[in-house]
């Protein structure tokens, strides 16, 4: 057990009780704590048993408690004066004096309730959920973050928002996921899922909740057939590349189409591109982090065909920043339905998407024997070692460029009426 301070022995005072033995007697009253006034330095008025009101030159004055534990000298601070009365800082000093008796340093006692009642009094799951986001701001793409943001606020926040989090239960999780999939919105429901897994396991991270009530939903939700983005297949190619060729509608959208089967990027990755991101004499395309699904730097190596598109662009917008301007108003870019339009109106609905073509290339790529992680890298999926993700996107670079020239060179081979 802790020794008793020093000051308790000086004093000879009880500290079960705090009261003054008839050898001394407590020696501040409440006039005099009122009436100590600043003198140039700061200065201490002694109470009794390492109890005191220390006085600043500025005229505050702060309650504090001088003790020993394991043998060092510590200082707790009780409060301030007046908003502290005397009579309330005796009785702070004696919960600090038990302490002490059982071994408890009193300064980390009082920094650990602090922290419990941080924690009972922000502790909701919203909180820590934002605060859970903001961890992401950097590894994630701005437009995910409202992605993710936006999904809790609308499904989760208003059924679990204002609950401490070590007070929802897995059946209170699995409510929230069952209205989502009412809705018909399955997918979703698993993203809500695992974006409230994240959530709980940050908890748990920083002493919040004990454990993620997600890992008793395993198996729960329902679930459809797996479906993928409808794509063309290497023999429907021919066909396309003709009718694109014929593409009535806007040249910008022809060549946007053209591009994105060149490039095999993301939908969202080309709409948001700027004339910046693009080095012709190099023939290199550097889509930053932030445009990025992972949040992570990407090169796109661009074949000959990919840079004559490119610069065929520059002649068709030379005054906006970005590539493929919105048509109403170029000071933004092109709509997210555009692309989808334009295939529906060359007679693909339901056949092909944008983001199918991804698909496409990558089959035939790995069909005609490139190495899977060239192509991998080319599609910028995610890197499960983020460490080694934050330095990659330069890895199969040489590689790339012919492999990205090979596939140019084949979709010209593929194109039965060549532009």
């Amino acid at each position: 057990m802790q020794s008793c301070c020093w000051y308790c022995c000086w004093y000879k005072l009880d500290l079960n009780s705090l009261v003054p033995t008839t050898e001394n007697k407590l020696r501040l009253t409440q006039l005099e704590c009122k009436n100590a006034k600043p003198n140039g330095r700061a200065y201490k008025l002694a109470d009794g048993c390492g109890m005191f009101l220390l006085v600043n030159p500025n005229g505050a004055k702060y309650w504090r408690l001088a003790y020993r534990y394991n043998g060092r000298q510590k200082t707790l601070a009780l409060g301030v004066y007046p908003n502290i009365a005397l009579a309330d800082a005796r009785k702070l000093a004696l919960d600090a004096k038990k302490n002490l008796q059982q071994g408890i340093d009193p300064a980390a006692h009082r920094i650990k309730q602090r922290l419990e009642q941080r924690i009972e009094s922000e502790c909701t799951f919203q909180k820590i959920a934002e605060e859970w986001i903001n961890t992401k701001i950097f590894r994630w793409s701005k437009e995910h973050v409202e992605r993710v943001r936006h999904s809790l606020r609308r499904d989760v926040y208003p059924d679990l928002g204002a609950f401490r989090i070590d007070e929802i239960s897995p059946g209170m999780v699995l409510a929230v996921l069952r209205k989502v999939e009412g809705r018909d919105a399955l997918e979703l429901a698993s993203r809500i899922k695992q974006r409230c897994s994240g959530v709980f396991r940050y908890g748990v991270a920083i002493g919040a909740v004990k454990n993620d009530v997600t890992r008793d939903l395993t198996g729960v939700l329902k679930t459809r057939t797996a479906t993928h983005y409808n794509c063309l297949t290497e023999s429907e190619l021919p066909e396309f590349l003709a009718k694109l060729d014929r593409y009535d509608g806007r040249r910008l959208t022809q060549l946007a189409i053209r591009l994105l089967m060149l490039t095999f990027v993301r939908t969202g990755e080309l709409r948001a591109a700027t004339w910046s991101e693009f080095d012709l004499e190099k023939s290199l395309w550097r889509i930053p982090p932030e445009k990025m699904k992972m949040g992570l730097l990407h090169l796109v190596p661009l074949s000959c065909q990919a840079c004559d598109v490119i610069r065929e662009l520059q002649k068709l917008n030379p005054d906006s920043d970005w590539v493929f301007p919105n048509h109403a108003s170029h000071d933004k870019c092109m709509s997210e339905n555009t692309i989808l339009y334009a295939l529906y109106r060359m007679g693909y609905h339901s056949r092909a998407t944008g983001h199918g073509f991804r698909s496409t290339a990558s089959t035939i790529l790995n069909e005609h024997g490139f190495v899977s992680d060239f192509i991998e890298r080319q599609l910028a999926h995610s890197e499960r070692n983020q460490v080694r993700a934050a330095y990659n996107h330069a890895e199969y670079l040489e590689q790339r460029k012919i492999m990205m020239q090979w596939w140019a060179d084949h979709l010209d081979r593929l194109n039965v009426s060549p532009c």
